[in-house]
């Protein structure tokens, strides 16, 4: 495992995936595409992949709404008529509504009591993580939240990571970013900053891209190395 040049000041956490659990969202997603909870992985590709398409073009739009609109092109694509407003509702409320993973709540309280500034970085907009967060308990255990909506530019354009860091005052190397997205630790790490990747089930690095500091099977192996490398 590399070694960390130093202790980072900020450790910044994505949360879809990473801290909340979207096994919820196979099942709602699953029913309204005729029973095919397998495409709910699609769903979420292709509401990233047109997340950036709307930062490169310049024509923002909410993340809610590329889910809706991603969703609508799945069945279209799989033969499935559904309307927007039964995407809506296939999307909203378990996405709100999603419990941390089992190794969240235990991880972060520990990085907090080794005095680790524990931040979030979001693609989904301010109130939602809000909600989120409120819905999962796990609003105590951050001392800021973050979302690409007060900047428009999604993750994981440079971007966003540079204002991230302007908001925290701190430098790229000394912000620790964890993700469960090789598309998110690439780009962070392009950014300059440490990373850290969460293999959860069905996630992959990306090839091509600059190794993460960490690459690690779940939050609380994160802990684990951290304290061991200091």
């Amino acid at each position: 495992m590399p070694h960390l040049p130093q202790k980072p000041k900020v450790i910044i956490f994505d949360v879809n995936e990473t801290l909340l659990d979207l096994d919820k969202m196979r099942t709602s997603i699953g029913k309204v595409l005729e029973g095919n909870e397998d495409l709910t992985p699609l769903w979420f590709s292709t509401m990233l992949h047109h997340s950036l398409v709307t930062t490169v073009t310049g024509d923002y739009q909410d993340f809610a709404k590329i889910g809706v609109a991603a969703l609508m092109m799945v069945a279209q694509n799989n033969h499935i008529e559904i309307t927007q407003e039964q995407a809506l509702e296939a999307i909203k409320t378990p996405l709100l509504s999603l419990p941390a993973h089992s190794d969240v709540k235990s991880s972060l309280m520990t990085l907090r009591a080794q005095g680790y500034k524990i931040v979030c970085f979001t693609n989904s907009s301010n109130k939602g993580v809000e909600t989120q967060f409120a819905n999962a308990g796990l609003t105590d255990y951050f001392d800021k939240r973050m979302s690409i909506e007060d900047i428009k530019v999604y993750k994981p354009d440079l971007r966003a990571y540079a204002w991230a860091l302007k908001q925290l005052n701190v430098k790229p190397e000394e912000a620790l970013m964890v993700a469960a997205h090789g598309w998110d630790v690439a780009g962070a790490k392009a950014a300059g900053l440490q990373t850290a990747f969460i293999a959860r089930p069905g996630k992959a690095l990306y090839p091509l891209a600059i190794k993460p500091d960490y690459n690690v099977s779940n939050l609380a192996e994160l802990v684990e190395v951290l304290n061991s490398s200091r």
